[in-house]
């Protein structure tokens, strides 16, 4: 991961005229830009910053997405579109402080901003983590509607019920002592999207761009994951073929996702040798995702994912799945 001083919240002026920049560690895919400020749009995306003082302050545009503050692992606040650009959190006990901020919603087009923290005392080093994981996926790795009470959601509803923070990627990274990021779109699959929607576009297709809604490449920021975790094929087969789509039937269906998905692993083991490999399948695609598995250039574990009970919105999993597929995966990676 990278540890930055971003300058944006001192040459903007949006901190007191005493706060000091405190470094900044950044867990996801970010673009620098000329003001010195970082956008982002990926879900999971957060920023993390140490200091000692008593009161901290935090620069970010949250346009239409939902960032979470914590200090000390406590949520302070959320913004949102209607929040300032620039809050401060005061009457912090004198000492050694986190503060971190968190992206909670799911941007497919669009990004928010990060421009800095600020502290009136001293700014202090990072200890960077031992651990990193990513997690590529679809809705599921998303946290789509994970908050919902209820199954039957409006579009807004789904977007302000999304907290990919307490989805099963996050969760598992956060019990390891683990930087993590989560590379995942709702509604695409291997190579067919939900419904047969925007044919010929993939997760593959998008999972090299620095913001899920743009064409841009992502530059080579170093990560370099222990793990990664993919959960991909719901979107695959869950709705039937309809006249007109790539596939004749579910046979060809079955083989292109098959030989798609090893092309794709193919390319994650050729730039990530160091990592382990962990896929995920359930029901009529477990045999595929076992196959591609057993195809690969190094040894990587395929599983059945636990069973869900998906009361979130749109048949989603729950925090309760979350948390379940969380046991599931981290028993995994403690016991190879």
């Amino acid at each position: 991961m990278r540890i930055w001083a971003v300058a944006a919240l001192a040459l903007m002026g949006a901190a007191p005229s005493q706060d000091r920049i405190v470094p900044v560690h950044i867990g996801g895919r970010v673009i620098a830009e000329s003001d010195g400020a970082m956008r982002f749009g990926w879900p999971g995306v957060y920023f993390e910053g140490r200091f000692e003082g008593t009161h901290v302050t935090i620069m970010a545009e949250a346009r239409d997405e939902q960032l979470a503050v914590l200090v000390d692992g406590k949520q302070r606040m959320v913004l949102t579109k209607a929040s300032p650009a620039s809050v401060t959190i005061d009457g912090l006990a004198p000492g050694k402080h986190v503060v971190r901020l968190e992206k909670l919603t799911e941007s497919q087009s669009g990004y928010a901003r990060f421009m800095g923290f600020g502290t009136d005392g001293k700014p202090l080093p990072l200890q960077p983590r031992a651990k990193r994981i990513e997690f590529i996926g679809d809705s599921h790795s998303v946290g789509y509607g994970d908050t919902s009470p209820k199954r039957e959601c409006t579009r807004q509803e789904v977007h302000d019920t999304t907290n990919t923070q307490l989805a099963f990627g996050p969760l598992v990274a956060k019990r390891l002592d683990a930087d993590y990021r989560v590379i995942a779109y709702s509604g695409y699959g291997i190579v067919r999207n939900y419904n047969g929607a925007v044919p010929g576009d993939s997760l593959p297709k998008r999972y090299a761009r620095a913001l899920p809604g743009e064409e841009g490449a992502a530059k080579d920021d170093g990560w370099k994951p222990d793990r990664i975790v993919i959960k991909l094929g719901s979107n695959d087969f869950s709705t039937p073929l309809h006249a007109g789509e790539a596939w004749p039937d579910q046979a060809a269906l079955h083989a292109d996702y098959r030989a798609r998905y090893a092309e794709f692993l193919a390319m994650l083991i050729a730039k990530q040798p160091q990592a382990k490999f962990l896929l995920m399948g359930s029901g009529d695609f477990l045999a595929d995702v076992e196959a591609v598995a057993k195809g690969a250039a190094k040894p990587v574990k395929a599983v059945r994912w636990v069973e869900l009970e998906n009361s979130g919105c749109d048949w989603h999993p729950s925090l309760k799945d979350h948390r379940n597929l969380a046991d599931q995966i981290e028993a995994v990676i403690r016991n190879p």
